[in-house]
């Protein structure tokens, strides 16, 4: 089944407190530990013609009533919204939505793991962490009272681009939730000393052990970031980062990283729902403006990458199904062609009918499940083909089929009907992630944080599903699904043998024999 983007997300995309995004935020295709689970006989119906309904409800709902023609649809989505500066740098971006009397807040640090250094690894979400563990003048517990016990919410995520907190909450204690915010953006410092430092250390050392190392297939995404990219490449470490790293430094290590990232001149405030513009923005100035600005921030150089040749390898951990998973380098978030990718990636497992899912699945049945997906990140991305075997039959057999189907869609490209059901599919999940308050805020404030426009994640994905053609499938499937690519079998104990094509593999150190990472996961 295909998994649109939320969920289940790889430690490098989003994640909330243990893998999860908001349940209506859907953006890219992505893995996880989990992802690959799921299971290609489920199938996702897609209607065009509820598409195309919602896509007019959304659309005269968000922006102003404009004269339209028979039978043309809208091809873009447009939400206003009011954005500033302070004068420390923080950018605020408003956007009034009085449907119900619930406001979300959002606040987007431009800092994930790619902005660490070799050795130096899993600051950014060791903070995701700290963050919730009290501040200068909020204790710890206070923020979920105000959150939580008011019949709200509150969460955050730590992914390879940004690291982001929120709240969900009724419109009279917005007034809390920024104030809040502001304390832990301007005084978290304050109430963290070495015993707290030591203990959220360890907690994340035991969510690696528990969600990597010790989970079925737990290591792919971080054993597919070092084959991808070369050392050293700030994409080439798992967003959760080393724990040899982890232990290695010190409190005043970390506190140097906040001090450089977590400041307002390198922070989105994005709020969204039912509030008065004017009240609002005098509780922002009281709040926020006394924060000291931070210094400049240099952005890494994340070019994307390419691979000469095919590298194999195999890893043996504690399963009983062996798993065959190939990845290629792709694009970023700046480059149209991701939006290609989500197509082709719909077209070979996204229902039951999809070239892959059927093929394998149902036709020659020597599959129990398929997944492919794009993973977009700011600035290079990765698409990846899971696939679980049949009994009886080999991850070699496997390849040798999804060989097969990919060469016959780069020479003939993708149906009418196929991409018009898949367009139709993902421009549907993109509106339903503009359903919620948060959905909202969250592309307002990663719109900001990327393209200094909070209305790009709007204008830009919608309509560049509607006008994707078959051409265009066809021609990023000949340009990146490519001989350039990883093939990795994951395969049980002391089974090498059933690693494809085993004697041109090599084969991946256990966790604890592993050299540490030279550098996405959530809290």
């Amino acid at each position: 089944m295909y998994q649109h983007a939320i969920g289940t997300v790889a430690p490098g995309l989003a994640v909330i407190h243990d893998y999860s995004w908001p349940t209506a935020v859907p953006l890219r295709p992505v893995l996880s530990p989990n992802a690959h689970e799921v299971s290609a006989v489920t199938a996702i119906t897609r209607s065009g013609a509820r598409a195309l309904a919602i896509v007019g409800a959304a659309a005269v709902a968000a922006a102003p009533a404009q004269t339209q023609q028979p039978g043309t649809a809208r091809t873009s989505i447009s939400v206003p919204f009011d954005k500033y500066t302070l004068p420390n740098g923080l950018t605020v971006v408003l956007a009034q939505d009085h449907s119900t009397p619930t406001v979300a807040v959002e606040v987007l640090y431009h800092v994930g793991s790619k902005n660490e250094e070799v050795g130096r690894t899993g600051f950014a979400h060791l903070f995701e962490h700290v963050m919730f563990t009290g501040s200068g003048h909020v204790p710890y517990g206070l923020q979920d009272k105000y959150t939580e016990g008011v019949g709200g919410g509150n969460n955050g995520n730590t992914t390879n681009d940004f690291t982001q907190y929120y709240e969900t909450i009724p419109s009279n204690y917005l007034q809390d939730a920024l104030w809040l915010e502001s304390d832990r953006m301007g005084w978290l410092l304050d109430a963290l000393d070495t015993t707290k430092y030591n203990a959220q250390r360890e907690i994340v050392k035991n969510e690696k052990r528990q969600s990597y190392d010790n989970q079925p297939y737990g290591r792919v995404t971080e054993i597919f970031a070092n084959a991808v990219y070369p050392k050293g490449h700030p994409y080439s470490w798992p967003v959760i980062g080393s724990m040899a790293d982890l232990s290695a430094a010190s409190v005043d290590d970390v506190k140097a990283f906040f001090r450089l990232y977590y400041a307002p001149n390198n922070a989105v405030l994005a709020i969204v729902g039912d509030f008065d513009p004017a009240q609002t923005k005098a509780w922002i100035a009281r709040y926020f403006t006394g924060i000291p600005r931070g210094q400049t921030v240099t952005r890494p150089n994340a070019a994307p990458v390419t691979l000469a040749a095919e590298k194999r390898l195999m890893y043996e951990d504690r399963v009983q199904v062996p798993r065959l998973f190939i990845e290629w380098p792709t694009v970023g978030s700046s480059s149209p062609d991701q939006y290609a990718l989500d197509i082709l990636a719909d077209i070979l497992s996204g229902s039951r009918t999809a070239r892959l899912t059927k093929a394998l699945v149902y036709d020659q049945q020597i599959a129990t499940n398929v997944f492919s997906g794009q993973d977009t990140h700011e600035n290079v991305g990765e698409f990846e083909i899971a696939i679980t075997p049949r009994p009886g039959h080999s991850l070699g057999e496997l390849e040798a089929a999804t060989d097969s189907v990919l060469a016959r869609i780069r020479s003939d490209g993708p149906t009418a009907e196929e991409l018009q059901r898949s367009k139709a599919g993902l421009q549907l999940s993109f509106l339903e992630g503009l359903e919620s308050n948060l959905g909202k805020a969250i592309r307002l404030a990663v719109g900001q944080a990327y393209r200094n426009d909070p209305s790009s994640e709007f204008g830009g994905a919608y309509a560049q599903y509607e006008r994707t053609t078959a051409a265009d499938i066809q021609r990023v499937a000949q340009r990146y699904l490519t001989a350039g690519r990883v093939v990795l079998s994951v395969v049980p104990m002391g089974k090498t043998d059933m690693a494809s094509k085993p004697e041109s593999s090599t084969l991946v150190p256990p966790a604890s024999a592993a050299t540490p990472p030279a550098g996405g996961d959530d809290e």
